[in-house]
């Protein structure tokens, strides 16, 4: 059985349609996986900036950052995501990046001790 590129497909997409939140959120999420944080975060903002209200977008980029040890922007993107979640009235993503934040400041106050 054939593998597909799937970064190739995104990036097809993407030239045909720029605009398609599900395949730049996709490429993003490739990236991320292959372990190339720059071309994830790339491809994050890029859809934050096209469709502020993709509100999983944020929390992918948020554990992308976390992954990359990065927790300061990891927070930034939590606290944008959260309030992408409010405005759309996801329940289930706003809970899930409540969580993250709060895990994440909790670590962060205790490498203050």
């Amino acid at each position: 059985m054939m593998s597909v590129d799937k970064v190739a497909a995104f990036i097809e997409i993407l030239a045909q349609d720029p605009g398609n939140a599900f395949a730049r959120y996709g490429l993003a999420i490739e990236y991320a996986q292959r372990g190339e944080p720059v071309l994830a975060m790339e491809q994050f903002d890029a859809l934050q900036r096209l469709h502020p209200d993709y509100t999983a977008g944020y929390q992918m980029a948020a554990q992308a950052l976390m992954a990359s040890g990065d927790a300061r922007q990891a927070e930034i993107r939590l606290r944008a995501g959260i309030e992408s979640a409010r405005r759309t009235g996801n329940q289930h993503a706003l809970a899930e990046m409540e969580g993250m934040l709060e895990e994440l400041t909790n670590q962060g106050s205790q490498s203050l001790n």
